[in-house]
């Protein structure tokens, strides 16, 4: 019977104590950021991974810090679901940000540990830490979307009406993001008003119970082929993004839906593309469901 090697067991200790106390050094961050009001900034996504592996590797110096330091991540976001009271979609979004920041920093600090002197290096991925919180990148968003109805399609008079929505196509949107399900309202005059139903909203918390999400809109402009809605209220997208308008202009068969947003994430250049892409879609699906024959 072969004898366990003792320095490889020392060794699997370590690195077990470090991924115990990177997890503990992340949880203790996200507490404190979600009490400044910092947890939608570059502080938290990029910051709380780099942490991890700083943590994993100057603790135990493991021969794979990149995989230790995603088996931490892995860990970590399974565990959010239940003990931040954190969504699916959520967590899918975050994910690729959270592994890609871990393993360019266990990386740098691998080969930082091999090339003595040149720690300074280490510093440059944690650059872009400060977005949102010492220094700012332009928030604001829109997209335009065009379809063209089928023949027999009165436009302004499906814009007139409360839509009826029907399946969602798209691929993103099927990730358990929201979805319309009713709207009530009527008319294009400034002043009328839409109350659009979504799909509650469902977290991994423990004993966490459906909450229900609408979206509330009043036309604030009105003139032939084009009326814009403003939103009033919102407690479906409120925690991804700021919608602030939505407007609609036709001429004939063709109808173009443009969204305009405030981005509320950071880091711009990893939730800039994200939210534009997601508010495309959502545009789409808008412009196809008023186009419907």
């Amino acid at each position: 019977m072969v004898e366990p090697d003792p320095g490889r067991r020392r060794s699997a200790r370590r690195v077990l104590f470090a991924v115990l106390a990177a997890l503990f050094a992340a949880m203790l961050a996200y507490k404190i950021l979600e009490a400044g009001r910092l947890e939608q900034t570059a502080l938290f996504y990029v910051g709380i991974p780099a942490l991890i592996a700083l943590t994993i590797v100057l603790t135990a110096n493991p021969r794979g810090s990149v995989g230790a330091i995603f088996v931490t991540v892995t860990v970590g976001l399974t565990l959010a679901g239940p003990l931040l009271d954190e969504g699916i979609v959520c967590l899918l979004f975050a994910a690729p940000l959270l592994y890609l920041v871990g393993a360019i920093v266990g990386l740098l600090l691998d080969w930082a540990q091999r090339h003595r002197g040149v720690q300074a290096l280490l510093l440059l991925p944690l650059l872009l830490v400060g977005e949102g919180t010492i220094a700012e990148v332009p928030r604001g968003g829109a997209v335009t979307v065009t379809r063209t109805a089928p023949a027999g399609v009165d436009l302004e008079r499906a814009l007139a009406a409360a839509p009826e929505y029907g399946p969602v196509r798209s691929r993103l949107l099927r990730l358990k993001l929201p979805r319309p399900v009713l709207a009530e309202g009527s008319g294009l005059d400034v002043g009328d008003t839409r109350r659009v139903t979504f799909t509650p909203r469902t977290s991994l918390g423990i004993g966490a119970r459906p909450e229900p999400r609408s979206m509330e809109l009043r036309v604030v402009r009105h003139e032939p082929g084009r009326v814009v809605f403003a939103i009033t209220r919102d407690t479906t997208l409120s925690r991804w993004l700021e919608l602030e308008e939505a407007e609609f202009r036709w001429q004939g068969p063709r109808l173009s839906v443009t969204l305009r947003y405030t981005r509320t994430f950071d880091p711009s250049w990893y939730f800039g593309p994200v939210q534009r892409y997601a508010m495309h879609e959502a545009a789409a699906y808008l412009a196809e469901t008023f186009t419907a024959p």
